[in-house]
């Protein structure tokens, strides 16, 4: 059974305890984890403090970093396959998407070493003659990042890279689900050079590690990726240390179909927005919104997609759909789909686990035209289930979008490049991806509002998240200083 390791202060221990983690293909063990607890995670925050203030990091120039982050990129690069593989046998993610996903990762940190001698401070054109004032931007400090299982070396990418870019340490916490490539990534970090206690990765369970983390007196900035009910507990804990923080959430993002759409391209990406990575992304677009004329011809070609799709073993380059990542996801799907079809919701295909090993579901339609309080339209699945809907006009489109608590993503297909602006105008969304979905790219910032958390990831935005400004006086004149009982 392979054994992973911790990483704090520049060196590799195996923890207060060790657990093991499933394959989600075949629901047995294949690995023990080391598992961080208070004493762990307060020697990373510790190691990481410590680095922050002293040593070689804070002597290194914006450019010494953005150099340390291209060695990084590269080794990324190159252990690219290894990464796929063991995310592909740590979470269940087909090694289809987990190859494609994780070659691009490198240009995250291709991008963030390239803009760490580019964060700019700023001279103010002051109302005081005989003064200069400009601002500095400085790094805020030890960052706590915490990033879930699906898409991890991507999701943390976009906090490690834009943190240490801007000069900040990090304590990594890895999902306890699934933790492996980020424990395996260490060592990339170990091989570019970083100097010891800059960047520390760990997994744990939450009261011990988690919690422990977020709460930490030296924290000083909190970028976490997870579901809503995890971040309230994050931003609890936050009160201790008055840490700021960004967080990217869950999403139960509306994908808008008019009839004057192509519809064999619209019901392409529907697949790729809710069956690829086995619908565990936090974009996924898990509301299809069709216009009422085109509804039957639209679900009948995404019926036979979906039935089309190949769910086999994950680590086979010919698989469509793999497991999900555990049988606490299979199980709440499976009870959100039975509420909606006592709620009056229509199976269109899919609807029950299959039989036999691992932690396998089907592709999954909901038609909730007729039951618009079904869970299905409400509630995340993060998992292969689309829930349908319906629509005459425009303002019904965008009011039935608009109804959620949350506001990550969405998608809108129309030939109409005015009905394209009225869309992108009136979706409250983060991202609004028009005639295509799920297209990310380290340029473009990537974030949402109310559930779907706040900050942005990705772009120079990010990067500004890991700085605060500092505002220089200087006074210019060799005259005493007047009145010292008038403020200036």
């Amino acid at each position: 059974m392979d054994r992973f390791q911790l990483y704090i202060d520049g060196a590799f221990e195996d923890g207060a305890a060790r657990f093991p983690s499933l394959d989600p293909a075949t629901g047995t063990a294949w690995a023990e984890m080391p598992e961080a607890r208070a004493a762990e995670v307060d020697r990373a925050v510790a190691a990481a403090h410590r680095a922050f203030l002293s040593g070689p990091w804070p002597k290194l120039t914006a450019s010494q970093r953005g150099k340390l982050l291209m060695r990084l990129a590269d080794l990324v690069a190159e252990a690219a396959p290894d990464l796929a593989r063991l995310e592909t046998r740590d979470t269940g993610k087909i090694i289809r998407e987990t190859s494609a996903q994780i070659a691009y990762v490198a240009d995250y940190y291709r991008y963030y070493a390239g803009l760490a001698d580019k964060i700019e401070g700023a001279h103010l054109p002051i109302d005081k003659p005989d003064m200069e004032v400009w601002l500095r931007r400085e790094p805020v400090g030890v960052v706590a990042a915490i990033v879930p299982w699906n898409s991890q070396l991507f999701l943390s990418a976009v906090k490690l890279g834009p943190a240490l870019a801007a000069g900040c340490t990090v304590v990594l916490k890895a999902s306890e689900d699934g933790p492996a490539p980020l424990l395996h990534f260490a060592r990339l970090v170990h091989a570019a050079g970083f100097p010891p206690g800059v960047v520390n990765i760990l997994t744990g369970f939450g009261p011990d590690c988690g919690q422990v983390l977020t709460s930490h007196p030296k924290v000083a900035h909190i970028a976490f990726t997870g579901g809503p009910g995890t971040a309230r507990a994050v931003v609890r804990n936050s009160a201790e240390n008055l840490a700021s923080t960004s967080l990217e959430l869950g999403g139960k993002s509306p994908f808008l179909v008019f009839d004057d759409a192509d519809l064999e391209s619209a019901a392409n990406a529907q697949v790729s927005g809710i069956f690829a990575a086995t619908g565990q992304s936090c974009v996924a677009g898990s509301r299809l919104l069709v216009q009422d004329t085109v509804k039957d011809a639209f679900l009948a070609r995404l019926r036979t997609k979906a039935e089309a799709i190949r769910i086999a073993a994950p680590d086979a380059m010919t698989t469509e759909v793999g497991p999900l990542c555990t049988a606490r996801q299979r199980d709440h799907i499976t009870e959100v789909i039975a509420a909606s079809l006592a709620q009056g919701a229509r199976l269109v295909t899919g609807g029950s686990p299959l039989p036999g090993p691992g932690f396998y579901f089907p592709p999954t339609i909901l038609d909730c035209s007729a039951s618009p309080d079904a869970p299905a339209l409400a509630e995340e699945f993060f998992g292969p289930v689309l829930a349908v809907d319906t629509f005459r006009t425009e303002e019904e489109a965008l009011e039935k979008a608009n109804a959620t608590a949350y506001g990550l993503a969405s998608g809108v297909f129309t030939r109409s490049l005015t009905r394209a602006h009225r869309m992108i105008r009136g979706i409250r969304a983060g991202v609004v991806w028009v005639n295509t979905y799920r297209a990310v790219s380290p340029i473009a910032p990537f974030g949402g509002h109310g559930l779907s958390g706040h900050g942005r990831e990705g772009g120079l935005a990010a990067a500004l998240d890991y700085t605060r400004s500092k505002t220089v006086w200087l006074r210019t004149s060799d005259d005493p200083i007047p009145d010292p009982f008038v403020m200036r």
